[in-house]
């Protein structure tokens, strides 16, 4: 009980410092995106574009994932947190195995971050942790993801505490200290995901 007190009055008393926002609409559209790496854990052929989308929260452009691969993921250049915030707007498209749009952060290599996901086809969101290249479950919990429609997934994380938003509500609340340190952060889809990203903010707790 003391550890959580402890804990939420780090929360209270931080500040954000070097909160930014991305939201693509100054890349080359047509091309990767400028200041980014993008890639996969594990196998395939992931395809990050940006491209214009009217439906877009900040018009014109979001960044799109239409390729296919077990885990792609895309990472902010010069974006390394060690306790913050990380958040995004995501539209999950189509996919017959999976339509997921999630957040990465203390990513340090493909094989080593955090993930927190929300699937439209499950209506579920879940959150996981990457070692030695495999993925492994910390939580999942039923939520409504609408496909289709714009959804905002959001993580705070200060040391051992994760918290998982999607919508403005929280829907996971856990303790774990499997992954520590800086890491940069990113976003994140699953297998034959279609999912359309926009409007990505991070912040870091000093």
């Amino acid at each position: 009980m003391t550890r959580l007190l402890v804990a939420i009055a780090m929360v209270a008393n931080c500040a954000f410092t070097q909160a930014a926002t991305e939201g693509f609409d100054t890349l080359a559209v047509g091309d990767a995106p400028g200041g980014w790496q993008c890639g996969v854990s594990g196998r395939g052929d992931p395809k990050w574009l940006v491209e214009p989308d009217q439906t877009a929260p900040s018009k014109p452009n979001v960044l799109k994932q239409s390729g296919q691969g077990t885990f792609p993921w895309c990472t902010k250049n010069g974006a390394s947190l060690k306790d913050g915030f990380v958040e995004v707007k995501f539209k999950s498209i189509a996919g017959r195995e999976d339509q997921a749009g999630g957040v990465v952060w203390r990513f340090t290599s493909p094989r080593s971050f955090y993930v927190a996901r929300a699937n439209a086809l499950e209506n579920n969101v879940s959150l996981y942790y990457m070692w030695l290249g495999l993925r492994r479950t910390i939580q999942y919990v039923d939520a409504p993801v609408p496909a289709r429609q714009w959804n905002t997934l959001r993580v705070k994380f200060v040391g051992e505490n994760i918290k998982v938003l999607l919508n403005g509500k929280t829907y996971i609340d856990v303790r774990d200290d499997h992954i520590s340190g800086t890491g940069q952060v990113g976003i994140w889809t699953k297998a034959d995901s279609v999912t359309a990203f926009d409007d990505f903010s991070y912040g870091e707790f000093k």
